[in-house]
């Protein structure tokens, strides 16, 4: 049976190169491969000005749709939500977004992610059912605990988009100045995401290191991305925004992410799927997904990250050897099987309503 579905990301322009819009970038991507209709805004006419002329001309002000899919939790997804509650459509909500990994993004985030935590704990106690990237998110969320059922579903890679990163090698080493083996990180630049450690690996080496993607030195930085970006050391680069993410994959040799908190990491995901060694920081979400040692090498101190670098550097058949690995697992998370599982997600979460029965995780 046909299915419509509301597969919203409200802010979608400021997110186009967060982990959030490369997350629902990707899910759309992976329902054009099923027969799921998607539309990208509640709001009929497209936004909530043309929705309030509708409304006006009487034919409503939100869009027709059989599922709501919500991917963020701020003011227009509360709307969706609850539009969805008093006309009994199916909610999911998707979690991109925990108290755990907003802390030591922005200045302030730490101080305010307590009460972050509060809201989302009733935002998605909301949803028929929430979507989450892994099943450590999983068990954060039931640690507040969320009244909803909770079903990970991996964010997927789209091994597509990245094709023909190895033609770009040359001209994003030339335009950043980078030489030899390259380490480097893909997304924006947060504390979180292991900025020090980042840096400080770099100062104690003497590969080139690039961080590739925005980060914001105004008022809303936190203190050490003012910091480190305002006084790298002389082998790190900080590129800021690219216009093609290929170019970075295909610049960098040895991807190192010493991340403090993930739901996953998409970026892991790309770097793998390109066949790049990969060293990670050991934190339980990347238990469930990578193998030391096989994949990738896992670490916890700065020692252990230097270490890393310094062999990866020296030993190109190791390097080889992860990287072949990396991308075999990059495959199991391909977007055909993204869009299978959440085409067949919808329609278990239409069907479950309308027979007025909870969706049942008991086989996951």
């Amino acid at each position: 049976m046909a299915l419509r579905a509301l597969n919203y990301l409200e802010l979608e322009s400021r997110l186009a190169r967060s982990g959030i819009g490369t997350a629902a970038d990707q899910q759309r991507a992976a329902l054009e491969r099923t027969d799921v209709e998607v539309v990208t805004s509640p709001w009929r006419g497209g936004d909530p000005l043309s929705g309030v002329r509708s409304l006006a001309a009487g034919s409503g002000f939100f869009e027709d749709f059989d599922v709501a899919h919500c991917n963020l939790v701020g003011p227009g997804s509360l709307a969706v939500a609850r539009y969805a509650k008093r006309n009994d459509v199916p909610l999911v909500l998707h979690t991109h977004v925990t108290r755990e990994d907003f802390a030591e993004s922005f200045r302030g985030s730490t101080t305010i992610a307590p009460a972050l935590g509060r809201y989302l704990k009733w935002f998605y106690s909301q949803a028929d059912l929430v979507l989450c990237p892994s099943q450590y998110t999983k068990r954060v969320l039931e640690s507040y605990p969320v009244d909803a059922p909770i079903r990970p579903m991996t964010n997927g890679v789209d091994v597509d988009a990245l094709a023909g990163f190895e033609t770009l090698r040359e001209e994003y080493r030339d335009r950043y100045d980078l030489e030899g083996t390259v380490v480097f990180l893909v997304g924006n630049v947060f504390e979180r995401k292991g900025l020090t450690t980042f840096c400080r690996v770099a100062e104690s080496t003497p590969y080139d290191f690039a961080w590739f993607g925005p980060y914001d030195t105004g008022p809303h930085a936190s203190k050490a991305v003012r910091q480190w970006t305002t006084n790298p050391p002389e082998n790190v680069t900080f590129t800021g925004w690219i216009d093609d993410i290929r170019g970075a994959y295909g610049a960098g040799d040895v991807y190192l992410f010493p991340t403090k908190n993930e739901n996953q990491g998409i970026a892991v995901l790309e770097a793998m799927a390109c066949g790049k060694a990969v060293v990670l920081r050991d934190i339980p979400v990347f238990e469930e997904f990578y193998t030391d040692g096989h994949d990738c090498i896992k670490c916890e101190t700065e020692a252990e990250f230097r270490e890393a670098v310094e062999r990866l550097a020296e030993d190109e058949q190791l390097r080889r050897r992860l990287g072949e690995n990396a991308r075999e697992t990059a495959m199991e998370h391909s977007l055909d099987r993204v869009g299978d599982r959440l085409a067949a997600t919808y329609r278990e979460v239409r069907d479950a309503k309308r027979a007025g029965r909870p969706i049942d995780l008991d086989d996951e």
